[in-house]
């Protein structure tokens, strides 16, 4: 497919309320998209700020109470299709502005390849570019000092996307973020390249709330899946309030098993999600991002494709071992429950419905510092 279909672009539904558009397309049901969602204008292009609009990286560490730097002895990678040639120049604006030291490749911070662990890059893709200017930032914004490589597929088909998985972990990464998703019975098959015990992987839920499906490869349980919370400044002992955000992906897997460590009752198979983070468009996050092949522009972005890199970021500061998805089973004392909020209408309620304790949209909760992973 041309790699610059899908762009960004608006719905009749999505121009009547101005607010945030899909900046992957979602109409090809056997290949994968993004799960980032732009604010955008009127007239469906992502609007640009003169200035960072939306959360930096110090209110989401005060939010989630990360204190911890993080090691560059721990690498981080994000996996993408298609080619960003100004990933490294638009995140050095990004740590610039918010005053974190310089990750670039000369002095060994940043790395990027394609699938094949080379250096000939995979055409531009404006919508996958600024997914990955997100996740970029995001892993940027919690751990400060982790190594960041990005591994960029050559298309958005299953197939090199599970290639570029299987690079990163080859490559020595010890978190894998996978900020998209797609059909859980077309994915399915390369279930196999997120099979890692020794690395966190981490995956978002998506953005359509409940009632389609749940998406691969949050729906194995070799990943920590990911879903979305509101986040909203507040004058209580935290600082924040958080609800479930109405667009967090949630349900019970036709296909995977229902893990050991996993015990809500209204669903046989894997549930999802694990746990989330802020993804609400409209309480977004400030991302220096691409406007075309040559220009960026401060954006404010939105879905779980913000929370996904927030918890990899969090899995880098802790550093720890890992134990797979199991681990904020783990330690859900570390965890803020998410208790409000839904995504639609169900049964079981906590299929979509925020409440105490586990619940499909937020999981055990958002991270109250990195101990839980």
């Amino acid at each position: 497919m041309d790699p610059n279909e899908g762009r960004v672009m608006m719905t009749a539904q999505e121009l009547a309320t101005a607010g945030s558009v899909a900046a992957c397309d979602t109409s090809e049901d056997y290949e994968v998209h993004c799960h980032g969602r732009v604010i955008a204008d009127r007239n469906g292009c992502p609007h640009q700020n003169p200035a960072p609009a939306g959360f930096g990286p110090s209110q989401l560490r005060n939010a989630y109470k990360i204190t911890g730097m993080g090691s560059s002895a721990t690498t981080v990678a994000v996996v993408e299709a298609y080619g960003y040639a100004n990933a490294e120049a638009d995140l050095a604006t990004y740590r610039q502005q918010f005053g974190l030291a310089a990750c670039t490749t000369a002095n060994g911070c940043f790395r990027k390849v394609n699938q094949d662990g080379g250096t000939t890059f995979p055409e531009f893709n404006i919508s996958w570019a600024v997914e990955t200017a997100l996740d970029l930032q995001m892993v940027s914004a919690i751990c400060r000092n982790c190594k960041l490589l990005l591994v960029e597929a050559n298309t958005n088909a299953w197939s090199d996307i599970a290639a570029a998985v299987q690079r990163a972990a080859a490559m020595g990464a010890h978190v894998v973020n996978n900020s998209y998703g797609g059909d859980e019975y077309a994915g399915s098959e390369y279930e196999y390249a997120y099979n890692y015990p020794s690395i966190a992987i981490v995956a978002s839920t998506g953005d359509f709330g409940y009632g389609l499906g749940v998406e691969f490869p949050s729906s194995t349980s070799y990943v920590t899946a990911v879903g979305g919370t509101t986040l909203t400044a507040a004058s209580n002992t935290r600082g924040w309030t958080e609800t479930v955000w109405s667009g967090a992906g949630s349900g019970c897997s036709a296909l995977f098993d229902k893990p050991s460590w996993q015990h809500d009752t209204g669903c046989p198979m894997r549930m999802v999600a694990d746990v989330a983070a802020v993804g609400d468009p409209n309480t977004g996050v400030a991302v220096y991002g691409p406007v075309d092949e040559t220009t960026a522009a401060w954006l404010v972005l939105g879905g779980t494709s913000v929370s996904a890199p927030i918890i990899s970021g969090a899995y880098g500061v802790n550093g720890g071992t890992v134990h797979g998805s199991q681990d904020p089973y783990l330690h859900t004392s570390n965890l803020f429950d998410i208790k409000t909020g839904f995504t639609g209408f169900c049964e079981p309620a906590y299929f979509c419905n925020g409440g105490v304790g586990y619940d499909g949209p937020t999981g055990l909760g958002t991270p109250n510092g990195v101990a839980a992973f």
